[in-house]
């Protein structure tokens, strides 16, 4: 189908999200791709995972608008960048969909998650009791845990570094979830960098975004 939303939230920062509906073969047509990303493709499992990868980048492709090659690697820490263009990226997919976010100025990040109760069962591993303690359980609970989910998987794409935790290191102030987005309030305390930062988050069908740049 391709591209199905895009969001410019400043003059030099926008996302978008592109729903994959082609083949490998049909993505990979609209790619030109070097060695090592041919070879990185090649160790993938034929499947979702090589279509997410594909989707990412034919995004990209359609965001910069242009007919040249994208050099787009990750660094040791696994976080994506581009070598040829002035941008700043921030990568993610979720099932069929794969979405990207883009600034001139800001790191940034980006996370898309499926709305489904499963977060529930571990919510646990990435928020801390107090954190807990400070949603509404009877209130689209679901939705106010995935709200925490992507704001600290954003926060850390942000960054950029492994090693940080999302329950030991962000953290994130107590708020009220709104169907129709918001934002919240994250807190990086990691072992690189303190900083905090507004999140925002919003529906999309059912999907749920988590997007930050600082």
């Amino acid at each position: 189908m391709g591209l199905v939303y895009f969001k410019e939230i400043d003059q030099d920062t926008r996302f978008a999200i592109w729903k994959i509906e082609e083949t490998a073969d049909e993505l990979l047509s609209q790619l030109q791709l070097g060695r090592s990303e041919r070879a990185f493709l090649e160790r993938l499992n034929k499947g979702k995972r090589t279509l997410n990868w594909l989707g990412t980048r034919v995004l990209l492709r359609t965001m910069l608008d242009t007919p040249g090659y994208i050099d787009c690697p990750s660094d040791e820490n696994g976080k994506p960048y581009l070598v040829n263009f002035p941008h700043k990226i921030s990568l993610s997919h979720s099932y069929d969909y794969a979405a990207a976010m883009l600034s001139t100025i800001y790191e940034v990040g980006i996370d898309m998650e499926l709305v489904r109760p499963k977060i529930q069962v571990i919510a646990h591993k990435f928020m801390k009791p107090e954190e807990l303690a400070h949603l509404h359980p009877d209130q689209q609970y679901t939705e106010q845990l995935l709200t925490c989910w992507t704001a600290k998987e954003a926060v850390y794409k942000l960054q950029g570094k492994k090693g940080v935790s999302f329950k030991d290191h962000i953290y994130i102030e107590p708020f009220t979830y709104q169907p129709e987005g918001g934002h919240i309030m994250a807190h990086l305390r990691g072992p690189y960098q303190q900083a905090t930062y507004p999140v925002y988050y919003e529906r999309f069908g059912d999907f749920l975004l988590g997007y930050v740049m600082g």
